[in-house]
């Protein structure tokens, strides 16, 4: 349907939970190895106007350090968050001028923010998972975090809310566990060994509240029921290197959305006997960022190290929007 070009690689997509055709993406120079981040918000051209094809450019961010992670606000149709590889949480307001941003800069994880997750349900509140080894709770309202989350033993990469429980969330780190958490106690209530390696993304079930998937080093996805926890309901294997993220569709219970190094964005059923229903290879490098649209059924993005940020309708194929 639609493609940009951003001036850095691409780290993170996110469509807004408000505006059907609008899209966040993060972004960091020279691989985010060094260098500086910019954070975009893009549109889709108008239907049946002119456009040839490219997402249009709404406003632009740019930070010091490179971006890994990006997410609309929950509660204001403007705000973003972005995770930033100096340590910091960087707010900001899509509708006031560069200068006039960012609205906050939160400083308290001592190495890269990796990951950050907007409450779904308590739309206040965002978590931060952090390659020093913690995920952090935050709220709006307030100039620190609200609590602090410590037991894993390497690298958090992935913190995410429950889509059916405001208090839970689930954190995935290069200790190849995952957690799940309750906000309202002091520990984790559940150790998932989910692979082998390292586990670099999660997600939950937006229809089952016991259904959560995991993606690893081990370049496989795994569907787990948390309530039996020692054996995974799916293990999807395809890609041929890490898988870099997974998602849940917000429109059908089973369906999944993974990316890897391998280049491609893959599309299953987990419950199907042939789970692999699509694979697209639009990209010529790393892809790190996809989203599935919760406004429109059927609409999927993807942001990848070749500068290219894709929009497209499942069963299309994305290549075909160039101009």
């Amino acid at each position: 349907m639609a493609v940009f070009k951003t001036p850095f690689n691409g780290y993170a997509v996110r469509f807004s939970p408000f505006h059907e055709r609008r899209v966040l993406v993060g972004t960091s120079q020279n691989f985010g190895i060094l260098g500086n981040g910019r954070l975009h918000v893009l549109d889709l051209p108008p239907p049946g106007g002119s456009g040839g094809g490219l997402l249009l450019p709404v406003c632009a961010f740019d930070t010091a350090d490179a971006i890994y992670d990006c997410a609309w606000s929950e509660s204001h149709e403007s705000l973003a968050v972005a995770a930033v590889a100096d340590g910091s949480v960087k707010l900001f307001d899509a509708s006031l001028p560069a200068s006039s941003n960012p609205l906050r800069s939160l400083h308290e994880h001592s190495r890269e923010v990796h990951s950050v997750d907007w409450n779904p349900l308590r739309r206040d509140s965002f978590l931060t998972a952090s390659w020093d080894d913690s995920v952090k709770l935050w709220s709006l309202d307030r100039p620190a975090s609200l609590r602090t989350f410590r037991e894993h033993a390497y690298c958090v990469y992935s913190a995410a809310w429950s889509a059916r429980h405001a208090d839970v969330f689930a954190s995935a780190s290069g200790d190849r566990t995952v957690r799940v958490w309750d906000v309202r106690d002091p520990a984790s209530s559940l150790v998932i060994p989910a692979h082998d390696h390292e586990v670099l993304s999660c997600d939950w079930n937006k229809y089952d509240e016991c259904s959560l998937a995991t993606a690893s080093v081990d370049k496989s996805v795994r569907v787990w029921d948390v309530r039996a926890p020692r054996a995974p309901l799916a293990a999807l294997a395809g890609h041929a290197y890490a898988v870099r993220r997974v998602r849940f569709s917000p429109h059908r219970e089973s369906l999944l959305m993974s990316c890897s190094y391998d280049m491609t964005v893959r599309l299953w059923d987990y419950r199907a006997d042939d789970a692999l229903l699509a694979a697209y290879d639009h990209h010529s490098e790393f892809v790190l960022g996809i989203d599935m649209s919760a406004l429109v059924d059927g609409l999927l993005a993807s942001a990848g190290w070749d500068e290219l940020v894709y929009v497209w309708p499942h069963g299309t194929d994305p290549r075909a929007v160039m101009p």
